[in-house]
């Protein structure tokens, strides 16, 4: 833990591959008029919490965007053997962690161009205020709403006794647009996600994440509409 006399010092780390499967350049295509991952850096930017802001790509685009429009922005070139998409993560992150000096990593991604800057400070709080307890934290979506499995069989619900949504018992879905973790967490358990975790609830407006065509466009509506940043785009 760190020497609590000490500011607590919080990396936070965007990893982003030039290329796309499913959308194609969509790390750095437009969206509601700049560049997608313009968005979340932005908000890292301006999140007193968060120390550095660090980029691992292996995009020549995105290096020389960040240059121009993000100078303070610390960009690592990914290493080839890394650069694969089926790649995971967490192998990504243990090299990435290895080359940054911090307390606490905060990771997001590109595809969360929602994410506002007040919700990652709330994040960050709530983690180190809980750190005592727990090891890590990641951003979850809660859902109330009647639920199955690939085989036909409810979830969080019994199919007999007809409740109203809202009176379902929540269920949480991993929405990818947060975690906190350091970096003994992440080497001994090969996984941003410690032991010990803090569920941090993200508005579902907020939290949509970027992994097709379709959410691109959902997001993108979202955005010129204002209804997450407050203003429109």
């Amino acid at each position: 833990m760190p020497d609590p006399d000490q500011p607590i010092r919080i990396a936070a780390l965007v990893p982003m591959r030039h290329n796309s499967e499913r959308v194609p350049n969509k790390n750095f295509r437009s969206f509601a008029g700049k560049p997608l991952y313009h968005w979340i850096i932005g908000s890292l930017l301006e999140t007193a919490g968060v120390s550095e802001v660090v980029i691992d790509t292996d995009s020549s685009t995105i290096r020389e965007q960040t240059q121009d429009s993000f100078p303070s922005v610390t960009v690592l070139e990914r290493p080839e053997h890394l650069r694969d998409g089926a790649i995971p993560m967490n192998e990504v992150l243990l090299h990435t962690t290895g080359q940054i000096d911090a307390d606490y990593f905060l990771q997001t991604h590109s595809t969360n161009p929602l994410l506002r800057a007040e919700t990652i400070q709330r994040a960050i709080d709530t983690f180190i205020a809980s750190r005592d307890s727990h090891d890590s934290l990641f951003g979850v979506t809660r859902w109330q709403t009647r639920l199955y499995d690939a085989d036909n069989k409810p979830i969080n619900h019994d199919p007999a006794v007809l409740l109203r949504t809202q009176d379902l018992p929540p269920v949480y879905e991993e929405n990818s647009n947060v975690y906190i973790f350091d970096r003994a967490t992440l080497l001994s358990r090969g996984n941003r996600i410690g032991e010990s975790p803090l569920l941090f609830e993200i508005d579902r407006l907020e939290s949509l994440d970027i992994d097709d065509e379709e959410a691109f466009q959902l997001a993108e509506a979202v955005a010129l509409a204002g209804l997450v940043h407050g203003e429109k785009a």
